[in-house]
């Protein structure tokens, strides 16, 4: 994961993680992955089609989803995690905002937290992912994702997102989670309506300048189905592929994905394009 990040922040490349949703109600693949065989076969695929991270997750996000513990999450997630460490040296993050699932997951073979509250849903996040050595991803979100699309006031979204991840950034750094393993997520799709997720995208480059590389997860979510006249979730591959690159364009170093072997394609072309190192 170390290198990795070193080559987010020096923009070499796009770094493409590959979603593994190993739930029941995830809004694209819910229930497709959740026999560890299939998830493990699954992350294969993605890596094989050009994946830098595999994210696992073990609790659904989607708006209106409720949550649930952390004994099932941990039984949805821990035989993937470990299968998979041992089965390759690949770059394995946790998509979780409880600690303890977080010391689990990195104990099993995870290097990377990807929490969508930013460590402000559980206390201990921070000291668990400072004492592993391990790397966080940050997202601005508002309420919970059954509250989230309620919370959509903003004056200025794209100013106001910088604030509040520049705030946990420095709050991570004071728990002692060193910079260069900070990665920062503007949350398109949480607690967003579809113009601002676009500004978002507009403007991601003021999110860049926070100094820590920016993740984003736009992958077949309802913004795109929306502006392309109601598409339904299988429908938003095209729509996927034209945020991807203007995101990269914009700022992105890392894209969340489900389609790893057709955005790698997009991420690679981009990079030809807008990346000169």
């Amino acid at each position: 994961m170390e290198s990795l990040l070193a080559a987010a922040r020096a923009g070499t490349r796009t770094l493409v993680m590959g979603v593994l949703n190993v739930t029941p109600d995830s809004f694209y693949d819910g229930g497709t992955h959740q026999d560890p065989a299939s998830a493990i076969d699954h992350a294969m695929r993605m890596l094989d089609a050009g994946a830098d991270i595999v994210d696992v997750g073990g609790e659904s996000t989607r708006p209106g989803s409720e949550p649930v513990d952390a004994e099932t999450e941990l039984a949805r997630i821990l035989p993937v995690i470990e299968r998979l460490s041992e089965r390759t040296n690949a770059a394995i993050s946790v998509d979780t905002t409880k600690s303890r699932v977080a010391a689990a997951a990195l104990a099993a073979g995870a290097a990377m937290v990807n929490d969508v509250s930013a460590m402000t849903r559980d206390p201990r996040m921070a000291e668990i992912v400072a004492a592993n050595g391990a790397a966080i991803c940050l997202m601005h979100m508002r309420g919970t994702p059954a509250t989230m699309q309620a919370l959509t006031d903003y004056e200025d979204v794209v100013t106001e997102v910088r604030s509040w991840l520049s705030d946990r950034v420095r709050a991570a750094e004071a728990a002692g989670i060193p910079r260069e393993r900070i990665v920062v997520d503007p949350g398109f799709g949480f607690a967003k309506t579809v113009d601002q997720n676009l500004e978002l995208v507009r403007r991601l480059s003021e999110i860049a300048s926070l100094g820590c590389p920016v993740l984003l997860g736009p992958s077949r979510k309802s913004t795109i189905g929306a502006v392309l006249g109601g598409l339904p979730v299988h429908q938003r591959l095209e729509g996927t592929a034209a945020v991807v690159a203007l995101a990269i364009a914009n700022g992105a170093a890392i894209v969340r994905v489900h389609d790893v072997l057709e955005m790698t394609r997009v991420a690679r072309m981009t990079d030809a394009i807008v990346r000169t190192t």
